[in-house]
């Protein structure tokens, strides 16, 4: 996930103040929450074991730019959903590339919304890096 996180996920995160942030405001974002979402899942993750993922029939025609891939991971208990919406990219390094994902019914992206718009409100676009950078940084010295 961390080389195929596209900007459309970060850009849906953060809101409407996307569009106000600069490129190089924008870049920094999207680097520092694709580091949050890697470690995010790969501690999940690593929790994880026996367990099989089905892939659900994907409906989608070759002419699509977004598709959403279900998937269900099976265990020890119930199931779980995990859905992952992809766009398709064009120019360098095109390709299908993941800007959301679905965890029980609920969007990664719309979690997140709320609590940048906090952080955007209260202390701008670099108070956002500010914020996930440290975070990035504090989960990082946890291991």
């Amino acid at each position: 996930m961390a080389r195929r996180w596209s900007s459309a996920g970060t850009a849906a995160a953060v809101g409407p103040q996307w569009r106000q942030a600069t490129p190089a405001q924008q870049q920094r974002l999207q680097e520092e929450f694709k580091i949050l979402l890697v470690r995010t899942y790969a501690g999940a993750l690593s929790q994880v074991n026996d367990v099989t993922l089905g892939m659900k029939p994907l409906r989608a025609s070759p002419a699509d730019k977004e598709v959403v891939v279900r998937t269900e991971i099976r265990g020890r208990g119930d199931p779980i959903q995990l859905d992952y919406r992809l766009e398709k990219t064009p120019g360098v390094g095109a390709g299908w590339k993941i800007y959301n994902l679905n965890v029980l019914g609920v969007w990664l992206v719309d979690t997140y919304r709320s609590q940048f718009a906090q952080e955007i409100n209260a202390k701008g676009i670099d108070g956002l890096i500010a914020t996930l950078a440290a975070r990035n940084k504090s989960n990082a010295a946890k291991g």
